[in-house]
């Protein structure tokens, strides 16, 4: 029987550690994405500086040429400015994904400077949380309301986590809350969420009412912060 458990752990955890792989590399080429558009933005500078000029004279063009200029910004600006570069590159390029499909965001986050986890798997935490909650958004049924909430900061003496979404019908499986029409990738998202918690010695508290589910994440800030 020990045996069996030895082997079993080592297959659930070789799972995790590809599926951890596997989340990296999609959040690195989302951000890459991200900083492609800008940087072709950056190189039509110029361009957009000379079509202004040569419409200035013609004050309902240039108007209608600054609006179309401000959608296209609007797409690859910066949306939040944590004070943490790394997760400001996860939590805008989920951000932009999260619009992309139409769903309304409220975010703020604000990252302290010390902390005790690492960037890395504080992004992949910060990831995981968006990933499922843009799941289950898009879960839901044509004209339903769609909204997802993302809270980052710092309470007290813990670095406090916050992700609201609307969702489908969700049910409780143990320690878990699962969707009946959750893929495999969002159970293993749970269970990184969970794991990087417990390795610093955090805390995760799932909520839900109908409609609507909330994960909470509080993790120690290190003694600096203190």
């Amino acid at each position: 029987m020990k045996l069996f458990d030895l082997l079993f752990g080592r297959l659930i955890d070789r799972r995790i550690a590809a599926y951890q792989n596997d989340l990296i590399s999609r959040h690195y080429d989302e951000v890459n994405t991200m900083y492609r558009q800008m940087r072709a933005w950056r190189h039509d500078y110029h361009h957009h500086i000379g079509m202004m000029l040569a419409l200035i004279d013609r004050p309902a063009e240039l108007k209608s040429y600054l609006l179309e200029l401000n959608d296209d910004l609007t797409c690859v600006d910066t949306v939040l400015k944590t004070g943490n570069v790394m997760v400001d590159a996860i939590l805008n390029s989920k951000l932009t994904l999260i619009k992309s499909h139409e769903i309304t965001v409220h975010a703020k986050a604000v990252v302290p400077q010390s902390l005790s986890i690492s960037e890395v798997d504080l992004s992949v935490m910060l990831g995981n949380l968006l990933d499922n909650a843009l799941e289950a958004c898009l879960r839901q049924r044509a004209g339903e309301e769609r909204f997802i909430r993302i809270y980052v900061g710092q309470l007290r003496q813990q670095l406090y986590l916050s992700v609201t979404n609307t969702t489908g019908e969700v049910r409780r499986e143990g320690k878990f809350w699962r969707s009946t029409k959750a893929s495999d990738s969002h159970g293993f998202g749970l269970m990184q969420v969970d794991r990087l918690a417990r390795k610093y010695g955090g805390y995760v508290n799932r909520q839900y009412e109908p409609g609507v589910f909330a994960t909470e994440v509080m993790l120690p800030l290190d003694a600096e912060t203190r």
